[in-house]
This record gives C-alpha cells, sequence and structure tokens, in this order.
C-alpha cells in the first residue's frame, strides 16, 4: 500500500478515535495539481478494471459514509469518471420500503451486491443500520423484531450483536471473491455549516438542502460517537475503514482514488488466457478473415 493508504487505513478498532484524525489535511498535495493527479489515477483504475472485468474472478465493494454535505456523490462522480459502466453499479440506499423491513437489516444490501468483474458502489450502506438507527433507536422498532416492542429493550448486547452480523457478512464475502473496502468522509462541523450555507445561497443547490438537515446536525455528537463505535467494531484486515479528510474534495478524491488503484494492484489482474486448442483455431480463423480482404 501506499503511504496515502496507509495513513488513513484502519484494520483494528482497539484505541480507535476520530479525533486522531484531521479533516483538512493534504499530505504533499496541492490544489493547483489535483486535476491533473487524478486524471493520471483515473486513467490507471479504468485499464486495471477492463482486466477485473474480463478476469471475472474478483468483485470490488466500496461503501461511502459520511454526514450530510462531505461529498459523497461528487467524489463518486469524479472518482469513477473513467470507469466503464459496463463494469460498475452505484446504489444510493434511502429509509427502508416495507417489503424491506420485513426481511432482516442485511437483506437489501445483500440483493445490491456487484457480480464477479464489477465495481459495487454504496452510497450509504448496512452501517446505516448502526448509525442513523443509534441516534434514532426508534427506527429499529420498524423492523418488528422479537422481544423488541420498544426502544427500552435495545441494549448494549444488541448492538454489539448487530457489529457481529456485519462482521460476519464482510467476512463472507470476502472469502467468496469480493474485496471490501469502507470509505469514511471524515468533514468537520464547521465546513458542514460553509457547504449548507452554500445550498441554501444557490438557487441551483437548493434542492440539496432539507430541513432535517439541521435537526440531524443538532445531534453531531452523537454521530460522531455512532461512527467511532461502528467501526472500532468492524475494521478489519479483510475489510479496512479509510478515514479520509473531506474538508477539501479535491484531496478526498485524490485519496478516494489512490486507494481504489492500489487495491486493484494488489490484486494483480491478468487477462484471461485462451486455452492451447483455442489458439489454434485463431490462426485458422484469421486465415478465414484475410481471405475476406
Amino acid at each position: 500500500m501506499t503511504s496515502i493508504a496507509k495513513e488513513f487505513r484502519v484494520t483494528n478498532g482497539k484505541n480507535f478515535s476520530l479525533k486522531d484524525y484531521k479533516t483538512d489535511y493534504t499530505a504533499d498535495y496541492n490544489k493547483e495539481g489535483a486535476a491533473e493527479t487524478l486524471k493520471g489515477l483515473i486513467a490507471e483504475i479504468s485499464d486495471l478494471q477492463e482486466k477485473l472485468y474480463a478476469e471475472k474472478r474478483w468483485s470490488v465493494l466500496a461503501i461511502f459514509q459520511a454526514m450530510d454535505a462531505a461529498g459523497k456523490d461528487s467524489a463518486i462522480a469524479h472518482t469513477m469518471s473513467g470507469i466503464n459502466p459496463q463494469g460498475c453499479q452505484v446504489y444510493s440506499f434511502k429509509q427502508p420500503s416495507t417489503e424491506e423491513y420485513e426481511h432482516d437489516f442485511l437483506w437489501r444490501h445483500y440483493k445490491a451486491l456487484p457480480e464477479r468483474g464489477r465495481f459495487g458502489i454504496h452510497n450509504r450502506s448496512h452501517y446505516e443500520n448502526v448509525l442513523v438507527t443509534k441516534v434514532h433507536p426508534e427506527y429499529i422498532l420498524n423492523e418488528n423484531l422479537p422481544d423488541i416492542t420498544d426502544t427500552k429493550d435495545i441494549s448494549d448486547d444488541f448492538w454489539k450483536d448487530r457489529y457481529k452480523s456485519i462482521c460476519h457478512f464482510e467476512n463472507h464475502l470476502h472469502r467468496n471473491g469480493t474485496v471490501i473496502i469502507k470509505f469514511f468522509l471524515h468533514l468537520s462541523k464547521d465546513e458542514q455549516l460553509k457547504r449548507f450555507m452554500k445550498r441554501l445561497d444557490d438557487p441551483s443547490k437548493n434542492w440539496k438542502f432539507a430541513e432535517g438537515d439541521l435537526a440531524e446536525r443538532e445531534r453531531w455528537k452523537d454521530y460522531m460517537q455512532a461512527y467511532e463505535d461502528a467501526i472500532t467494531h468492524t475494521a478489519t484486515e479483510h475489510a479496512p475503514w479509510y478515514i479520509l479528510p473531506a474538508d477539501k474534495k479535491w484531496f478526498t478524491r485524490i485519496a478516494i482514488s489512490t486507494i481504489l488503484l492500489e487495491t486493484l494492484k494488489n490484486l494483480h489482474l491478468q487477462f484471461p488466457k485462451p486455452a492451447p486448442e483455442a489458439e489454434t483455431k485463431f490462426d485458422a480463423l484469421k486465415a478465414k478473415l484475410l481471405r475476406e480482404q
């Protein structure tokens, strides 16, 4: 892994604290050269993505989690701009439907997993079930779970079991060829305020703002604790978290692309080689095409 990836990579939640990660860090990069740097990274990712698609041995699941206005949508749009759409699928998870509430909390996420050879981008993910629900435990009641009829029934053991379910789910995916990358776009509360103001001041961005965003902002400390708890309990070698500074969007995009590129390189992807008998047929087919010329 390159140093930029190592700086942000968390594989063991012991002693993890969000306070140890700056939100405005930019390493040795500068904004002036950011566009060119990103362009080069995207080109390399595109080349490797073609091999991923052709080999069909691995799939890549990139999970994006963040507070409102952290730049998830734009980060996905910029870093995935060089990916062949045939080899990529993006899911943005909203509030569960009635049907989804009738199944276990991982059901709808399992259905959205990428096939081998493809990128899967989850804009929000199964982690919402230990983030939003932890800040708003009343949402758990919609799941109609046995022995939980009131928020008072939701104990610490309930959350520990849910973290375990997530870890088992991700471990199962890993064993079956899905490479999991989990990004937390770490935004400061001050920067969120600036971005909210821009959304309100710019008519073309008004649609991005919802009154409920302010109510969630008031629970900032609760959300930070929920993220810290989730990362602490679910950071593993095979499903690492990357805590990325999000105050500078241009750097966040470089960091995401660098990590994606290094992850693909570590898979040692190759174009499939034809069987020996197929190669002999190629000579005959080539000769036939030459005769047509």
